[in-house]
């Protein structure tokens, strides 16, 4: 392949990642007439629903709050559709909406560099493309995060993220790290077929059914309340539906709900009262095939599968380019870079529930913001900057809440470009005093 040139694609926007939010964000581009190319390093779309989900998984909120509101999952599914048909939907959507002609696949993005009024991407060919601009889309679930303890385990250890199937764990006595959803379908996975089941909590978690009074408990969060009040709801459906954790032999939450993501299975706790599933608190040491507990306690064990997380990561960018604090970007409005026109860092953020209802209006603002910052001669970052926006300081999302950030946002577009015009001359005024 030859290296395209500047002229070639100079009022195209290059978006990196084909899973939901890319092609989310490629579906509103095409509305807007917007070019752009989509590179995907996969052979096919689907991104984390392709390559990062065990066979017997299905998504933890709902049919109804995950579809894309302009193209609704088939009625056909269930409540939680299983991960086969989650890619599925995804391949109907990218079919539907004509995006397959403009994802070029098996093309690995190595490289964004800031290139005069564009950037630089170097693929893994070693080819490079010259684009206006950039929407980052490469997702959260692959950069693995892993714990660290005194000592080595002598058996067999992996990460969630290659965890595919049932046999992996069968015969084996298991003990899961972590308390979030993977390490809960795990752990009842390896109820059902391993030898045994142990489970490792550094610390109290919210734990919360999948369904409560037959509806999804996820749907029961979509509401314009205060977040104090769904708390309050919450907890009183929990103390009449759950209990008190500590009768699970689980720690009681350290921290208050939404506070961080709550983990909805309906399994964990039935497995727990059955005895299938052992639980533990945190992990002091290794020693070979032993574990030893913070209680003093310790078991030998085949087989640690660590659910401990990811890292959000860009490795293709430079540090400062796009600063993160932990699982952070700091991105304006969460999406906007802060000193480069025309880039952009898109899903990096976690909500409460499924991505329809956030992406889609997401997405229709990104490629808003993208035809604004034609018009204006700052990065759109500092002007946002000049405008009083904050920088965002959690990765934890409240979806009416983000609707609302959303709206506020869109609200604020005609203003921009007159925020613009005030900045340069402010910036040619203080330029331009004797120092």
């Amino acid at each position: 392949m030859a290296n395209l040139t500047t002229t070639a694609s100079k009022n195209k926007i290059a978006i990196i990642g084909a899973g939901p939010v890319g092609i989310s964000a490629a579906r509103a581009l095409k509305s807007h007439n917007i070019a752009y190319d989509q590179l995907e390093s996969e052979e096919q779309l689907g991104g984390n629903w392709r390559h990062g989900v065990y066979k017997s998984a299905h998504i933890i909120s709902s049919r109804k709050t995950t579809e894309f509101p302009d193209f609704p999952m088939p009625e056909s599914y269930p409540d939680f559709p299983s991960a086969e048909q989650m890619l599925s939907y995804l391949e109907s959507y990218a079919k539907h909406f004509q995006l397959l002609e403009n994802i070029q696949f098996n093309c690995k993005v190595e490289q964004v560099i800031p290139e005069g009024e564009g950037f630089r991407l170097t693929l893994a060919d070693g080819t490079s493309r010259i684009y206006e601009g950039v929407v980052v889309c490469n997702g959260h679930h692959w950069e693995r995060r892993w714990p660290t303890y005194e000592g080595s385990f002598s058996g067999a250890m992996m990460h969630s993220k290659d965890y595919k199937d049932p046999e992996q764990l069968r015969g084996k006595k298991v003990l899961i790290i972590g308390g979030g959803n993977s390490a809960c379908d795990i752990a009842a996975e390896a109820a059902r077929v391993g030898y045994s089941a142990h489970l490792s909590l550094r610390r109290g978690y919210w734990f919360l059914p999948k369904t409560i009074y037959g509806k999804p408990t996820a749907e029961l969060l979509t509401t314009n309340l205060p977040v104090c009040i769904q708390r309050l709801y919450l907890e009183m459906l929990l103390k009449i539906v759950v209990g008190d954790y500590r009768k699970y032999g689980l720690m009681k939450p350290d921290h208050k709900i939404f506070e961080h993501h709550p983990t909805l299975n309906s399994e964990l706790l039935h497995y727990l009262k059955h005895g299938k599933i052992t639980p533990h608190g945190d992990i002091r040491r290794f020693d070979g095939d032993i574990v030893e507990f913070i209680d003093g306690t310790k078991e030998s064990f085949d087989l640690i599968v660590c659910a401990t997380g990811f890292n959000v990561s860009m490795p293709f960018l430079a540090a400062e380019i796009v600063p993160i604090e932990g699982p952070v970007v700091k991105a304006f409005w969460g999406l906007v870079a802060p000193h480069h026109k025309q880039l952009f860092i898109y899903g990096w953020g976690q909500a409460r529930y499924g991505f329809g209802p956030l992406l889609t209006p997401a997405s229709q603002l990104l490629a808003k913001l993208i035809i604004l910052q034609r018009r204006l001669q700052h990065p759109l970052g500092e002007v946002l900057k000049a405008a009083m926006q904050p920088l965002p300081t959690t990765h934890l999302l409240d979806p009416m809440a983000t609707l609302r950030q959303i709206k506020a946002a869109n609200s604020m577009l005609w203003m921009l470009p007159i925020v613009d015009r005030h900045f340069v001359k402010a910036r040619k005024e203080s330029l331009s005093q004797p120092q």
